[in-house]
């Protein structure tokens, strides 16, 4: 029952949280209501470095979401330029993650990273399209296990984020559902498909990283809309 609870923190958070923590003494010891505030924000600080396991699926083909948030966009484009895919659009699905979403990214599937790149850049609202363009941020490149081509996925700093964390290497191995970074305090990650795949989420869907699948490349399927219901 405890562990349904207490759900992990990922080690990046624990340096803020205690800055948190040390903070809100400092403002009790001014004023009780400012402690309060100080021990309200230090909550939230933890909440949002909470690392939860996920349950991914394991059957070949499949896609998942890196990133939980709501699909913002699922649309063509052509990859990043520094990752030498090529300049033919591909499909694009775009997740955006504001300051309550788990922050923590997951591999969309099994396979090596070939290629990693970081851009410095602005801070735009992640939630723009030009943020994918102007933005700080992390490109990979990732040739698939047991499926022929390859996918891109792109972290993006957004309009308060100030912090790609990203734990992989060219040549580093990873598998569908494993951790591989996290960006501080809301901000988005693109994934670029392998030419011909079908996206199988709908714009303002909710994902969660490491479960949500976005494509199955062994599926005919086409696209699918939504609707609020």
């Amino acid at each position: 029952m405890l562990n349904t609870v207490l759900v992990p923190i990922n080690r990046a958070g624990w340096p803020f949280i205690g800055l948190f923590a040390a903070a809100s003494a400092a403002m009790a010891y001014v004023a009780q209501p400012l402690g309060l505030i100080g021990a309200v924000l230090t909550l939230w600080c933890a909440y949002f470095f909470r690392d939860p396991e996920r349950v991914t699926p394991t059957r070949r083909g499949l896609i998942v979401s890196p990133a939980d948030g709501i699909v913002q966009l699922v649309d063509a484009a052509v990859p990043p330029p520094e990752l030498e895919m090529g300049d033919i659009s591909r499909p694009r699905v775009a997740i955006f993650m504001n300051v309550f979403n788990v922050h923590v990214n997951r591999s969309p599937c099994d396979g090596t990273i070939t290629k990693s790149v970081y851009i410095t850049g602005k801070f735009f609202n992640a939630s723009l399209d030009k943020a994918s363009e102007f933005n700080e941020r992390q490109c990979l490149r990732m040739a698939m296990r047991d499926q022929e081509g390859d996918i891109a996925f792109i972290q993006i700093a957004g309009l308060i984020a100030r912090r790609i964390l990203c734990h992989v290497a060219e040549g580093q191995a990873l598998r569908a559902g494993e951790r591989f970074g996290l960006i501080r305090f809301g901000s988005r990650v693109d994934v670029y498909l392998p030419e011909g795949a079908t996206p199988l989420v709908a714009k303002g869907q909710i994902s969660v990283a490491g479960e949500t699948v976005i494509a199955d490349l062994r599926s005919q399927e086409s696209t699918g809309g939504g609707e609020i219901r």
